[in-house]
């Protein structure tokens, strides 16, 4: 087995059966304010595919209502070549068809819909039970690709956005949806190259774009991920003002690097910009093992034109949450996955918290759920290598070493997956 053939084993490889169960077993006790749904995206391939990154979606949701865990669902998202595997991501001139779409990556809600994201596509429409509605293209206003990492400011209510991967110039282009859902910018942002943008960052001023020197590779394609490591390419960032997005992006070097996700971005009262990252040192270079990420805090000195660059921690860790109603501002706290490990990040004291899982139980991703009383809740996906299945776990944010506040038992493993949501109800 290769390297690249990780992901079609163990707590990666897919499971073949779309379930439906009810009245799951609870350990502890749900709290009753905790109604809503819990949804995570992940790859699920039907047939074996070349990379992880490029299984087919499938959505796994759990429903809460007040203290009780009405059921689990998962779901393939039936995209268009999901339905036509003929259907191809690019076409015959190297345009990409933006309704081929494997739609594994995030689940996020936005003016009444339900998104499941790729970054390579159109966003599919999906319901709360987990069936596919269809291709969503904002009324047909967007002619291209989506990040899986949009934004959502939580004072505007705006959902911003950018999609990446035209052959031609320009290769981006940033996207601002309104809180009802309207298309309302579309601006080109010029970078010298086509290279591999997963995440932004948003302040409440700003957008700050990543230009990395991991660039596509037309070789590559159909063997597994296009993109590979330039050394010759350099990094930079582009720093976009809201109010004027038509000015275009002020670039400032950095360190070459890579940077799959962001933690959060805010700007500080003397007009800098704050932006703290999962950081590798590099990704994809040939010859070179893949070193983990670790936090890091990029300080923009637009004034100055520098970029002061921070190591703040150096354990590994990815997938980065704080309390999404905090977006844009000066976040204290965010929450980062390591392999047996939940981390929270005091941002403001530069100390850490550790929920530290027993052996053979390894978490994912860890979303951040407001609470009535305390400083919230931590929801993920975990899964028991001993058993080979798959627990819902809800944490006490605030006080993290403590045993899960509710343990929900699934019917069925859980796939290794990506990114998900808490979604309240109304």
């Amino acid at each position: 087995m290769t390297t690249s053939e990780f992901h079609l084993t163990g707590a990666y490889a897919p499971v073949h059966d779309e379930l439906t169960a009810f009245d799951l077993p609870v350990t502890g006790a749900l709290p009753p304010e905790l109604t809503g749904w819990y949804l995570r995206n992940g790859p699920n391939p039907r047939e074996d595919s070349k990379h992880w990154f490029t299984g087919d979606g499938m959505v796994h949701g759990v429903r809460l209502e007040r203290g009780r865990a009405a059921w689990y669902r998962n779901r393939w998202v039936r995209t268009e070549s999901f339905a036509d595997p003929d259907l191809k991501l690019y076409n015959e001139d190297g345009t990409r068809n933006l309704r081929s779409s494997v739609a594994n990556t995030h689940v996020v809600n936005h003016a009444g819909r339900t998104l499941a994201l790729v970054e390579s596509s159109l966003p599919y429409e999906i319901t709360t039970d987990l069936e596919t509605v269809g291709v969503y293209d904002f009324g047909g206003e967007l002619a291209d690709a989506m990040t899986a990492h949009p934004k959502i400011c939580p004072v505007t209510g705006e959902l911003h956005f950018f999609g990446y991967g035209s052959i031609t110039a320009p290769h981006v282009g940033y996207y601002r949806a309104d809180a009802a859902g309207k298309l309302v910018v579309k601006q080109p942002i010029d970078v010298p190259g086509l290279t591999m943008m997963h995440d932004f960052a948003l302040t409440g001023t700003h957008v700050v774009f990543y230009d990395l020197p991991v660039v596509f590779d037309r070789a590559s394609v159909g063997r597994g991920m296009p993109y590979r490591w330039d050394t010759g390419y350099g990094a930079r960032l582009g720093v976009l003002r809201r109010d004027r997005p038509e000015a275009g992006v002020r670039r400032l070097e950095i360190e070459p690097c890579y940077v799959f996700h962001t933690l959060n971005a805010f700007d500080t009262p003397d007009g800098r910009i704050v932006v703290h990252v999962m950081r590798y040192d590099h990704q994809w270079w040939a010859g070179h093992e893949d070193p983990p990420a670790s936090l890091w805090r990029w300080t923009i000195d637009l004034a100055a034109g520098t970029v002061t660059e921070d190591r703040l921690d150096d354990r590994p860790g990815e997938f980065p949450r704080i309390d999404d109603r905090l977006t844009g501002a000066d976040a204290r706290f965010g929450h980062v996955t390591g392999h047996d490990v939940l981390r929270r990040y005091d941002l403001h004291t530069s100390t850490a918290t550790e929920h530290v899982f027993a052996p053979g139980r390894v978490p994912g991703e860890a979303v951040f759920v407001p609470a009535e009383q305390g400083e919230g809740r931590l929801l993920g996906y975990v899964h028991e290598a001993a058993e080979d299945r798959s627990d819902l776990v809800v944490l006490d944010a605030g006080d993290l070493a403590a045993p899960p506040v509710a343990t929900v038992h699934l019917p069925q493993r859980v796939p290794a997956g990506f990114h998900g949501n808490w979604l309240p109800d109304a």
